[in-house]
C-alpha cells in the first residue's frame, strides 16, 4: 500500500488522545517495567523504569544500536500467522541465535495479553495493521513512535509525509535533512542521528586503491551516485557489496581500474576497508550511509558527494564534500600521492565521528524520546 494512499486512513489519528490506559498501567507499577514475557528476567539497571518497545527488525545497523538502549525490545514472531496483510511476523530474524539479553520474541496472543508500553514502527505497513494486531490504538493505549529512515521519494521539496499534522504518532528522523525536507506539518518530531560502536582506529591505507561501499549499486544507479565513477575512471577503485561485481563490467572501459572486492561480512569489510588509501562516498539522496560513518571512524579520508547530510557529517578537516567532480576527482589523487594527507584528514574524521555519532548519545537522545512518550 502506498503512502498516498494510506492518508485517508489514518484521518482518525488527528483526533485521538493521549495513551492514558499505558501511563496508569506503568503507574500502578510504581516500579521499573520488568515485561511478563517468559526469558526476559528483571529490568535493566540503572534507569528508574525499563519501558517495553514492540519493533520490528527493518534496518539491521539502526536495529543493533538501539538494542543498545537500556528498555526490552519486543519482537513479534507467530509462525502460525503468517503475515498481517503484507507485514511478516519473523520476530528477531538475523539476532535469533546472538539475542541480546534485552530483546525477546512475543507471539500476537502474549502482546494481546500483555500490550507494549510503546511501538516504534518503521514501515507504513506497521503503522496499517498494528491496531488490527493489538486490538488497542496507538496515542490512547500506547505510546506511539514512527521512525523514519527516508528522505523523501518525490515532490520535493513539497514532499508531504503521511503522518504530517496528526498528534498520535511521534515522528522521529535520523536526518536534520530529512526533518525539513519532509513537511511533517504540526506533528511532533525530533532528530536522533545514528549512532555506532567505535571499531577502532584500525586503518593503514597500504593499498592505493579508494573503498567504495554500496548494495545493488547498478539498480540504484543515480540514487547511490554510480552514474558519477567515471568521473574516477584514472583512479583505481574497489567496490563492495550486494551485486557490486556487476560494476566492471557495466561502466567497461569508462572505470578501467575499478575492481569487486566482494561482497564481505561486517568484520570482514572492516578489514579491507581500513587498508585502502581513501573511502569514495557518492550517494546522491540517502539519509546518511552508515558505511561512512564506519569509515570516519576507521581513521580513513573521505572523498563525498555534498548532497542530503554528507556537508555536516563530513568536516572539511576529515576529507572533501563538494558537488564538483572535478574537486572531489582532485582530492582522490591528492590522497593517492600524499599519504601524511591522508592520515591527518582520516584521524581529524575519526574524531568527529566518535562526538558526533557516538552510541552514547545515541542512547540518551533515545532513552529521552522513550521517556517522553511513555510519559
Amino acid at each position: 500500500m502506498t503512502r498516498d494512499l494510506l492518508v485517508s486512513a489514518w484521518a482518525w489519528l488527528k483526533a485521538d488522545t493521549p495513551h492514558s490506559d499505558s501511563q496508569s498501567r506503568r503507574a500502578q507499577s510504581g516500579q521499573a517495567l520488568t515485561g511478563s514475557v517468559q526469558g526476559f528476567g528483571a529490568a535493566l539497571t540503572g534507569y528508574d523504569r525499563s519501558v517495553r518497545v514492540l519493533i520490528w527488525d527493518v534496518h539491521g545497523g539502526y536495529s543493533d544500536a538501539l538494542l543498545h538502549v537500556p528498555h526490552q525490545f519486543w519482537y513479534c514472531r507467530d509462525d502460525t500467522l503468517g503475515q498481517l496483510g503484507s507485514l511478516t511476523a519473523n520476530g528477531l530474524g538475523r539476532r535469533r541465535d546472538d539475542r541480546p539479553a534485552n530483546a525477546a520474541e512475543v507471539t500476537i496472543e502474549q502482546l494481546r495479553d500483555d500490550p507494549p508500553d510503546i511501538v516504534i514502527a518503521q514501515r507504513l505497513e506497521e503503522v496499517d495493521a498494528l491496531e488490527c494486531l493489538l486490538r488497542r490504538r496507538p496515542g490512547r493505549d500506547f505510546g506511539a513512535v514512527f521512525l523514519e529512515h527516508n528522505t523523501p521519494k518525490g515532490g520535493v521539496p513539497d514532499s508531504r509525509h503521511p503522518l504530517a499534522d496528526q498528534q498520535v504518532w511521534h515522528l522521529v528522523h535520523v536526518t536534520h535533512f530529512n526533518r525539513h525536507f519532509w513537511d511533517c506539518g504540526n506533528a511532533s518530531t525530533r532528530v536522533i542521528e545514528h549512532g555506532l560502536p567505535d571499531p577502532g582506529h584500525r586503518y593503514t591505507g597500504e593499498l592505493d586503491r579508494l573503498a567504495f561501499v554500496v548494495n545493488e549499486p547498478v539498480r540504484r544507479w543515480r540514487t547511490t551516485g554510480t552514474d558519477l565513477l567515471p568521473a574516477f575512471g584514472d583512479i583505481a577503485i574497489d567496490a563492495f557489496g550486494i551485486d557490486g561485481d556487476r560494476l566492471p563490467s557495466t561502466l567497461g572501459s569508462s572505470c578501467p581500474r575499478l575492481s569487486f572486492g566482494g561482497n564481505l561480512s561486517p568484520a570482514e569489510l572492516d578489514d579491507a576497508v581500513a587498508r585502502r588509501r581513501g573511502y569514495l562516498h557518492l550517494t546522491r539522496w540517502t539519509s546518511l550511509g552508515l558505511s561512512l560513518i564506519n569509515s570516519m571512524m576507521l581513521g580513513l579520508p573521505v572523498i563525498a558527494f555534498g548532497t542530503t547530510e554528507a556537508f555536516r557529517a563530513v568536516p572539511p578537516t576529515a576529507g572533501v564534500c563538494s558537488t564538483d567532480l572535478a574537486e572531489l576527482a582532485a582530492a582522490a589523487n591528492l590522497v593517492s600521492r600524499d599519504r601524511a594527507q591522508a592520515r591527518a584528514w582520516g584521524e581529524a574524521g575519526r574524531v568527529h565521528a566518535l562526538q558526533r555519532f557516538s552510541l552514547d548519545r545515541f542512547v540518551h537522545a533515545w532513552n529521552a524520546c522513550l521517556s517522553d512518550v511513555a510519559g
